[in-house]
């Protein structure tokens, strides 16, 4: 029988093996030196597909989807109660490049709500904010702050419309004080009214309308 002799950098079989069960994307279970754990869909040695992932010293749990080793796609972010242990969605909407891109919700500490649209995991287009202190803003957003066109509904139902820039009124805009029937018109900057017109509006039916209307100019 002759002698036969193989090459010296051949692998083991089972890393051939590995590697083509993870290149079909079947789910493994991997964990992390540090503890964390990821359970899911695999592609080339990266997370890509469906799966969830969990990191041992927040307790945060990922479940969604993947592409080439990072979030992207769709998918829910938790994160434990403190008090409770239980575990509650802080974000479900869609992510880019592990960061939260396109439209999504978020649940902040105290019951603050966002519903819109991210980009680079900061809220910018259209969104939705719902404050502790019962205000709504609705409308542009860049950057993580209002900036553009939106309104700002108060709890006592008052309200601005107009322009926004780094979180702040800015711009034309109009400020309706349906507590006392009148409406502001002009221009603010960096949050304080420069100038504008002060009118009645709908004073008859304000619960606590002027004593005295406003004179017509």
């Amino acid at each position: 029988m002759p002698f036969v002799k193989y090459p010296t950098t051949a692998e083991p079989l089972w890393h051939e093996w590995d590697r083509k069960a993870q290149k079909s994307g079947l789910r493994h279970t991997v964990y992390a030196v540090n503890g964390d754990q990821y359970t899911g869909e695999w592609l080339d040695n990266l997370k890509h597909g469906k799966g969830t992932q969990r990191w041992k010293r927040t307790g945060a749990i990922y479940n969604g989807d993947w592409k080439f080793g990072k979030r992207d796609g769709y998918g829910s972010y938790s994160i434990p109660d403190p008090v409770t242990k239980e575990y509650k969605k802080v974000y479900t909407g869609w992510w880019k490049n592990d960061k939260k891109c396109g439209y999504g919700t978020t649940l902040y500490p105290g019951g603050e709500y966002y519903e819109g649209e991210w980009s680079s995991g900061l809220r910018s287009g259209w969104g939705r904010m719902y404050y502790r202190d019962g205000s709504i803003y609705e409308g542009q957003w860049l950057a993580d702050q209002p900036c553009g066109q939106g309104m700002l509904r108060l709890p006592n139902e008052n309200r601005y419309e107009g322009g926004w820039k780094d979180g702040k009124k800015h711009g034309p805009g109009k400020f309706f004080y349906l507590d006392t029937g009148q409406l502001f018109e002009g221009v603010w900057a960096a949050d304080i009214p420069k100038y504008g017109i002060m009118i009645d509006f709908g004073r008859d039916e304000a619960p606590a309308a002027t004593q005295y209307p406003i004179p017509k100019v």
